[in-house]
């Protein structure tokens, strides 16, 4: 029984480490993309080549939407936007969760703040190797990324906790701001 619990625990902490580490480099083109968003409960598509024409944006991927970490740091989010707003930012979570899902942690947790898109198909939190679990079953890691309005990735942080997050997109774009 043992062995078993070994053998056991050793699988589920590669499960959750696949691919946490991987992520784009600095300098790197983002991916583009258009997703499925809620903002305030209600549907609207995120843009990320549209966004970019107004100023940096911040994607932040995340594992699931009402989990404790993924909820604080929705928060802090929320709570942060007047700061980035006024840096000229956008700001943009995605997780694998369903639209229906999003539309709600848009409203109670995002605060009406900020849009939450839904990738059900992982398909751009692979593009953006932020992706980890199963092939049957893909969950994005904590990974955000700056990006400036070139559309290159500027700065990009994975880390487990919440509030690093937040600290770190808006010092990253402050220093864009003062390098451009």
């Amino acid at each position: 029984m043992k062995i078993f619990s070994h053998v056991l625990l050793a699988y589920l902490l590669a499960i959750v480490s696949t691919g946490a580490r991987a992520e784009l480099s600095v300098g790197s083109r983002a991916p583009t993309f258009a997703i499925q968003a809620a903002l305030g409960g209600k549907d609207t598509v995120f843009d990320l080549a549209k966004s970019l024409t107004k100023g940096p944006v911040v994607v932040y991927f995340y594992p699931k939407s009402f989990t404790s970490v993924c909820t604080e740091e929705a928060r802090l989010f929320a709570e942060a936007m007047e700061e980035f707003e006024k840096l000229g930012a956008s700001v943009i979570g995605i997780s694998t969760d369903s639209l229906d899902t999003q539309r709600e942690f848009s409203r109670l947790e995002c605060r009406d703040k900020f849009p939450v898109g839904a990738d059900p198909d992982g398909s751009i939190v692979r593009a953006y190797d932020a992706a980890r679990g199963t092939a049957s079953r893909v969950m994005a890691s904590r990974t955000s990324y700056v990006i400036a309005p070139g559309g290159t990735i500027h700065a990009v942080l994975t880390s487990s906790d919440a509030e690093s997050h937040i600290r770190f997109a808006l010092e990253s774009i402050r220093a864009l701001k003062t390098k451009g």
